[in-house]
């Protein structure tokens, strides 16, 4: 930072009014954020000694370089600003919320004068109607095709009445799940008719449509219209699926969400229930990154800002596991985005005490399954790299690069550098290298090419920044591995050896050795083979990075192969340049495809004419007819 800040002079110049705080660390970067109902006595707490705050927080104070603030009008405002500011920064002290939701809505245009019903991720202030928000985005989808089917509403964005009869009926009215208003073949009452069934339906009113369907099935049967009966029994089916999930959401009936949360070291989920009209329609589960002595008040207290500022709906009360910091304000700031009063609750006996028992002990689950998967996970990955190091009698392994060469006969040769960090691909640091010094099959001095650039090219990187005082990069050449990995035994290893010596560098160096059956049995290290045993995650890594090697290897050499096949016969005929080339391909498929093709046939392409074609078809058959046995195979 090009100036000085002293903080024991801002503090001073502080204002005793409500704001926000913003905190920088030495990089500049914001790392966090907070509210205070006077900016002058909230921020001085963080630099007094005397004041017990936590281990978070006091890790946090000895990284602040500088902080500003925002003044506002009330602590209200001051909450919203630091919802939004939050949002935008996500800085790294702040108890976060991992996941970033939206829940769907059914909206009935009734703004329309021939109303719609679509799929919205939204609830604007506007003459529609919605329903929801709901979990599941397919069940949103279900119910909004149902409707189409039972009442056939228009699902085109065509102005109505103005556009009437402008353009042919869509498709939906050929496969009867639209009336076409937009040929004036409905009337507007008769399709307002169908837009009130459908609300009374999403509204929960499912018994007068089960009984017309009912009716509509049995005088099918009854006339041996079997396949109609059976399309109006699919839609009685459909229609109970979705009969418990669709409550409008209005102030008529009760809008809860029911908040519970677990926790452990500096991992939390919070387990939310939607109850809307008062039936539970769906629950869901959130990931917060919190400090490790966060209280469940400070917790609940962050999510709700941090969720409710994104949501459109906010429900008539939230009704949590234990009583929150900023209750009343929280309440006031809830009140003010519905539009209406919101409370919250902290249930102390009956059923909805035990209803936020029930989330509390959801959200245990989630939490001890996830932490069951990190646990497994970190035994593929990072225990696997453990083990490895352990083998080789390594301290630690985090960067493992492995190295592999692909060629047919040495066309084409080429090399490929794979990463591996705590045990997972890296694959923007991937590295692919065409072979440029070595003719035919070599595959120690291609590896020896393949080395030179890459360590060359890296240490180069590491002067430059040097030079420029920058930090080093976390990727690309300038990081060099702890551990290098040749596909291969002593050969690739002492290729690599000499390399690291010609360079100055002292890089670990293993060969990935396999068997007679190409599968991998062992390391080469230090002119010893190590056996691995083959049921350990350290010998399922080291096969996961040896195969990764080879399939990029092998993938790069094939994309060469294809280009250079089509340049190899196609660019060498006269009159056929990249347009015509890409057309034959994309016509024929193949070359011998095109060499099989006769003249009229070999016209007829796009971008190809009577005079290109004979040349196409008389190298193919010509003097030059030989050049294609000469293609290399796969």
């Amino acid at each position: 930072m090009e100036f000085s800040f002293n903080i024991e002079e801002e503090l001073k110049k502080l204002p005793a009014r409500p704001g926000v705080y913003i905190m920088h660390d030495e990089n500049d970067a914001i790392i966090y954020v907070g509210k205070a109902i006077s900016l002058k006595n909230r921020v001085r707490q963080y630099f007094q000694s005397s004041r017990n705050k936590g281990p978070k927080i006091e890790q946090m104070v000895t990284r602040i370089r500088r902080f500003e603030y925002i003044v506002t009008d009330s602590e209200l405002e001051a909450l919203v600003l630091e919802c939004n500011l939050i949002k935008e920064h996500r800085p790294k002290y702040n108890t976060m919320l991992k996941d970033d939701k939206t829940y769907p809505f059914i909206k009935v245009t009734m703004g329309e004068e021939y109303p719609r019903v679509l799929f919205s991720r939204t609830m604007k202030k506007d003459k529609s109607k919605y329903f929801g928000p709901y979990t599941s985005a397919g069940a949103v989808k279900d119910t909004i095709d149902l409707i189409r089917k039972l009442y056939k509403l228009r699902s085109c964005n065509r102005s109505l009445p103005k556009e009437i009869g402008s353009d042919r009926p869509c498709l939906n009215y050929h496969i009867k799940q639209c009336n076409a208003p937009c040929q004036g073949y409905i009337s507007k009452e008769e399709y307002r008719k169908s837009v009130d069934e459908a609300l009374d339906f999403l509204n929960g009113h499912y018994a007068p449509v089960l009984n017309m369907l009912e009716e509509k099935m049995q005088k099918a049967a009854e006339e041996m219209e079997f396949e109609e009966a059976i399309t109006y029994r699919e839609l009685i089916n459909s229609v109970k699926q979705v009969a418990q999930k669709q409550k409008i959401t209005n102030g008529d009936g009760e809008d809860k969400d029911v908040l519970a949360l677990a926790a452990e070291d500096t991992d939390a989920v919070v387990q939310v229930f939607f109850i809307r009209g008062g039936r539970l329609i769906g629950r869901d589960h959130f990931f917060v990154k919190i400090g490790l002595y966060d209280r469940k008040a400070t917790i609940l207290n962050s999510f709700i800002k941090q969720f409710y500022s994104g949501t459109p709906f906010i429900p008539r009360e939230l009704m949590l596991e234990v009583e929150v910091e900023e209750r009343e304000l929280l309440e006031q700031w809830l009140t003010g985005k519905r539009g209406q009063r919101v409370s919250l609750r902290v249930p102390k006996k009956g059923t909805k005490e035990k209803l936020v028992e029930l989330a509390r002990q959801n959200a245990e689950i989630v939490l001890h399954q996830d932490r069951e998967r990190i646990k497994r996970e970190e035994g593929r990955t990072i225990g696997a790299m453990k083990e490895v190091a352990q083998l080789l009698g390594m301290d630690r392994i985090n960067r493992v690069e492995a190295y592999d060469i692909s060629n047919i006969s040495g066309f084409q040769s080429v090399g490929s550098m794979v990463v591996f960090e705590k045990g997972k691909p890296k694959r923007s640091d991937y590295r692919k290298f065409r072979i440029k010094s070595v003719q035919g099959p070599d595959d120690y001095a291609s590896l020896e090419e393949v080395l030179t650039r890459r360590f060359s090219h890296g240490l180069q990187e590491q002067r430059e920044m040097k030079e420029k005082n920058l930090e080093q990069e976390l990727g690309g050449f300038s990081s060099f591995p702890d551990l290098i990995m040749m596909d291969g035994g002593r050969g690739q290893v002492n290729v690599a050896l000499r390399v690291m010596e010609k360079l100055g560098l002292s890089i670990p160096i293993c060969g990935m050795v396999k068997d007679d059956f190409h599968r991998t049995r062992g390391l080469y290290y230090q002119n010893v083979e190590l056996p691995i045993d083959q049921c350990s995650e350290g010998f399922k890594l080291i096969t996961r990075i040896q195969d990764e090697a080879h399939r990029f290897a092998i993938e790069y050499h094939r994309s060469l192969r294809t280009k250079g096949q089509v340049h190899s016969i196609l660019d060498d005929i006269e009159g056929v340049g990249p347009a015509r080339r890409k057309a034959l391909m994309k016509a024929f498929q193949s070359l011998e495809a095109i060499r099989m093709a006769g003249v009229e046939e070999l016209a007829k392409v796009p971008s190809m004419n009577m005079a290109s074609a004979r040349q196409v078809y008389n190298f193919f058959h010509g003097e030059k007819s030989a050049s294609v046995d000469k293609l290399p195979k796969e």
